[in-house]
């Protein structure tokens, strides 16, 4: 048994030893979302318990900043749900932030999921599936609405949320419960990827294992002969549905994944010829009013009554939203968890041989594609104070010797598509700076392959990279990433995806 597994072990019993005093039964009430504080991140609940989660306090450095109000102005709200946490944004009509915060995820697991979690620990095997993740998404959901300073609530206007791409959910049509757990992002159904390509162009945005189209097949192929009354939302649409009440809607961002071509505004033929094309959502235009927020929630919160909900995007479209970059030719990087580059273009490009794909932003294309490498795994490895207090040893003018390709899991989307792609984290130097020099430099090598393929595959060449996300704030690996890319890179003014969906917000208010 490694000693490192063990450590994780004792503090999941000691956590049970504690949580286990707590009340975990919760009553089931739509109209009210109370608060309450827990030390631990890891929560028991009833594995029969469908109730209402309370609001549980995991915020890390959330701004709440005083401002006054002018009589009449309005605000509007944006939401990024990121891989490990959730933040907002309250911007003006004039784009400046009025207060922004955070939370991390509360990990909720049952008894028999926190066991086989610990189980997972001992032989090394990913323990990401016992999480509740839809617990903890509404938890959060409503968390970062309670840390909305009370004075400036009824000046929201409208909101909207953003995603990560491709995490799909399968509710019940007429109630909204969720039939399965949600497929994450990174999640690949390869068993379903053979199913797809015989019915989907040669090369197409959804001929990848962890296309949403693979996610969807996968599990109508795992429900028995009586099929349910089923529709298919995104991991947005799921949390707009939870404020507006309306189920079935998404945006032509997010469906993307599942088939919807938006340069015609329309599902293929190919696929709605297909049984399970009753589970698809309808789409509508990123940033379009769904309608007002549920009466229960905006009197609870304080929200007005005409509070609009407004279709949402994925993550990275809206940190490329927030740079507000206009011109083709400039690219956002998303320096996150995971890394996902995206380039205004003038020529739409697909290809899912290299997980390859574009969005349409009005009459021009945002090309790119993500990679599951990325700051989750300088997590694994460094502290936060380690990581600043090594980047400052750090001489970016050199380059690294160290050929890594830095990944958490096994398999990789994008510039290259292999589900079997091995982590590669060795040789390991003797000094810390030089390994972290090693994976910052390998990681800006991935993100270079990425743009070079891009301009081979015919999107408008690059000529400026702007940097949003967690790694924008490291000015050693900025110079790094300039030196590999041969590139000017800058960062971003505006870092946070959650400003792109405030900037969504907008637009549907404008409606």
């Amino acid at each position: 048994m490694a000693l490192g597994s063990l450590s994780v072990i004792e503090k999941m019993v000691a956590s049970t030893s504690l949580l286990l005093h707590l009340p975990i039964s919760q009553k089931h009430a739509g109209d009210h979302y109370g608060a309450r504080k827990l030390v631990s991140r890891i929560s028991l609940s009833s594995s029969v318990d469908k109730a209402e989660p309370r609001t549980i306090r995991l915020r890390a450095g959330t701004v709440n900043m005083e401002v006054k109000l002018e009589r009449g102005e309005r605000l509007y709200l944006g939401m990024d749900f990121g891989t490990s946490g959730a933040r907002y944004a309250l911007i003006d009509k004039e784009g400046k932030i009025r207060a922004e915060g955070k939370r991390e995820y509360p990990l909720y697991m049952s008894l028999l999921q926190l066991f086989e979690c610990m189980q997972a620990c001992l032989f090394s095997r990913k323990s990401e599936e016992t999480i509740d993740w839809i617990k903890s998404w509404r938890t959060t959901l409503f968390g970062l609405l309670e840390d909305i300073p009370v004075n400036l609530r009824q000046a929201v206007a409208s909101i909207s949320i953003d995603g990560t791409s491709a995490t799909t959910i399968i509710v019940d049509s007429k109630t909204g419960e969720a039939l399965c757990k949600p497929f994450l992002y990174n999640q690949s159904c390869a068993e379903a990827l053979p199913i797809v390509k015989a019915i989907a162009p040669a090369n197409h945005t959804v001929c990848s294992g962890s296309s949403t189209l693979c996610k969807l097949v996968a599990w109508w192929s795992s429900c028995d002969t009586s099929k349910p009354s089923a529709v298919l939302l995104h991991q947005a649409d799921w949390l707009l549905w939870l404020l507006h009440g309306k189920l079935g809607v998404s945006d032509y961002n997010n469906a993307l994944k599942v088939g919807y071509d938006p340069e015609v505004e329309s599902y293929p033929m190919w696929l709605l010829a297909q049984p399970y094309s009753s589970v698809l959502p309808l789409v509508i235009a990123p940033g379009t009013s769904i309608g007002s927020m549920k009466e229960n929630i905006s009197m609870h919160y304080g929200f007005p009554k005409d509070c609009v909900i407004c279709t949402g995007t994925t993550d990275s479209i809206a940190a490329f939203l927030a740079a507000r970059v206009t011109q083709p030719g400039k690219a956002v990087t998303s320096l996150g968890s995971t890394l996902a580059i995206k380039l205004l273009s003038t020529r739409r490009v697909d290809d899912a041989r290299f997980g390859v794909y574009s969005h349409r932003l009005d009459d021009k294309w945002l090309v790119g594609g993500a990679s599951n490498t990325g700051g989750a795994v300088l997590r694994q490895i460094f502290t936060d104070d380690q990581l600043e207090n090594l980047s400052t040893q750090i001489n970016p003018a050199n380059a690294s010797p160290l050929d890594y390709y830095p990944l958490v899991n096994i398999g990789e989307r994008f510039p290259i598509a292999d589900p079997n792609m091995e982590p590669r984290l060795h040789p390991r130097p003797e000094s810390d700076t030089d390994y972290l020099h090693g994976i910052l430099e390998s990681i800006a090598r991935i993100e270079a392959k990425g743009y070079n393929l891009l301009k081979e595959l015919g999107a408008t060449p690059i000529d400026e990279v702007f940097t949003a996300g967690g790694g924008s704030k490291n000015e050693k690996w900025i110079k790094i990433r300039e030196r590999v890319l041969g590139l000017p890179v800058h960062k971003a003014v505006q870092a946070e995806a959650a400003y792109g969906a405030a900037l969504l917000a907008m637009k549907g208010a404008a409606e």
